[in-house]
């Protein structure tokens, strides 16, 4: 009511009558609310003083560490028909085990003995070189024996020429003497006749000695005649060795170069044989290829080709194979932003699809369901999302990772940082700084530096 007149009428109205009267009078005091109130707000200051783990949130992918323990097509090495197919999807298989079987199609390793034929052609190749290995090495003792009958001819030409030097020797003293004594039988000539025209000699005498001097003349003559036909020898036996050597030169040079025909000629028939060793063993390993056999231990997943009588080309893909043991990984993929702060070995908090987790980001120690994990490589090079992929490997301090998990499904990290105040990080967020980021060595260094004494 409005208190406009002097006049009250507060006193002549009884509020017991009415309701609305009864309820004012009866209203519950607010000093437990605000009680309440307070307190609450006392918790909220509390609460801002906890520890706080900064952290950057990203998501990813379940991969392999290892490019071989991931899923892979399993291929043919030679195009061929399928004859038969030894798994299903779904089965596991060993290294070894046999996937499927093929059957040759290329008309030119049709023929059923092809692989006894080539090596039939091989080993006539092998015996013709070894045929004219063993010529050369005829070749070469026929060399060695006329080098011994050129050593033994030339040593008889040369001991005949020894002896007709020493004949041209005894020629010459022979000589030497016929002219000696045709020289005295001259001056007795000349005396003879002197003292015959004096009537001292006989004309008998002087005819004596005429006949003495034709006989010297004949001596000498015949001993010059024979010291010539010993030059003619000497000169014949000089040619006889340069006739020996000359015929003994060619037939070296024609035994050498049958020796290079037969070597070259071995040569080219090892060369043919090396290539048909080599086709040979082409085909067997052709023949080998058409048994398709599993690489890893795996699951075969998807069989890309059907039927029986199929054709496949070289280097097709029938079958997808998924490794059963693989070290496991996890691609994360984090904004430019938060690079600089990500180091090797940095701990990460993992969600994986399917494992229910209560995930509290600033303590990591009260998540449940979570796993930990290390930073294990960075990638340089920006994806296609825009963001840098880094590769997190399991932690081996901590729980294991489910044994479940399948490659290709779904992640969520948490990359731990620094530990501050709540109300820190709160204030971080509302002004947009970046998370503090200190490295572990140099906090380390810091506490253990010793204090700095003053001088006095």
């Amino acid at each position: 009511m409005l208190n406009i007149t002097p006049v009250s009428i507060t006193a002549n109205i009884q509020k017991s009558k009415f309701k609305t009267f009864r309820n004012l009078e009866s209203r519950t005091n607010s000093k437990w609310i605000l009680k309440i109130l307070l307190t609450v707000f006392v918790i909220c200051i509390l609460f801002l003083f906890l520890p706080w783990t900064q952290n950057i949130r990203s998501n990813g992918t379940v991969t392999t560490l290892n490019p071989y323990d991931r899923p892979q097509d399993i291929q043919t090495l030679v195009g061929g028909k399928i004859d038969n197919w030894y798994i299903t999807q779904g089965d596991i298989v060993n290294v070894g085990d046999t996937i499927a079987i093929l059957t040759e199609a290329k008309e030119d390793y049709l023929d059923p003995e092809i692989l006894g034929n080539t090596k039939e052609q091989q080993l006539a190749k092998l015996r013709s070189a070894e045929a004219y290995k063993e010529k050369r090495k005829f070749l070469s003792e026929q060399l060695i024996s006329i080098g011994e009958l050129r050593d033994s001819k030339l040593e008889q030409l040369k001991l005949k020429q020894s002896q007709i030097e020493l004949k041209v020797a005894t020629a010459k003293l022979d000589l030497e003497a016929a002219n000696t004594y045709l020289d005295n039988a001259t001056k007795q000539l000349d005396r003879m006749i002197i003292m015959h025209e004096k009537g001292i000699k006989s004309l008998t005498d002087l005819e004596t000695k005429r006949l003495s001097n034709r006989h010297a003349q004949a001596k000498l003559q015949s001993v010059s005649n024979k010291l010539d036909a010993l030059d003619n020898d000497k000169s014949n036996i000089l040619r006889e060795i340069e006739m020996a050597n000359a015929d003994y030169n060619q037939k070296y040079s024609k035994i050498e170069s049958e020796m290079t025909s037969a070597d070259s000629y071995r040569y080219s028939m090892i060369g043919e044989s090396n290539k048909l060793q080599s086709k040979f063993n082409q085909i067997q390993q052709r023949q080998d290829a058409f048994v398709i056999t599993s690489p890893i231990n795996g699951r075969i997943t998807k069989v890309l080709r059907n039927g029986i009588g199929e054709y496949v080309k070289a280097q097709e893909s029938i079958a997808t194979i998924v490794p059963t043991e693989f070290r496991k990984a996890v691609d994360l993929y984090i904004k430019p932003y938060d690079m600089p702060l990500i180091q090797v070995g940095k701990n990460v908090r993992l969600q994986f699809d399917g494992w229910p987790a209560i995930v509290f980001s600033g303590w990591p120690d009260n998540s449940f369901g979570t796993f930990g994990g290390n930073v294990y490589a960075i990638d340089n090079d920006i994806s296609e999302n825009g963001m840098y992929r880094i590769i997190v490997v399991e932690d081996d301090s901590e729980k294991k990772w489910p044994d479940l998990i399948r490659i290709g499904s779904g992640a969520r990290g948490l990359l731990l940082l620094n530990d501050v105040k709540l109300y820190y990080e709160l204030w971080r967020n509302l002004n947009g700084f970046p998370p503090d980021f200190y490295e572990p060595g140099k906090i380390e260094k810091v506490k253990n530096k010793a204090p700095i004494k003053k001088v006095k």
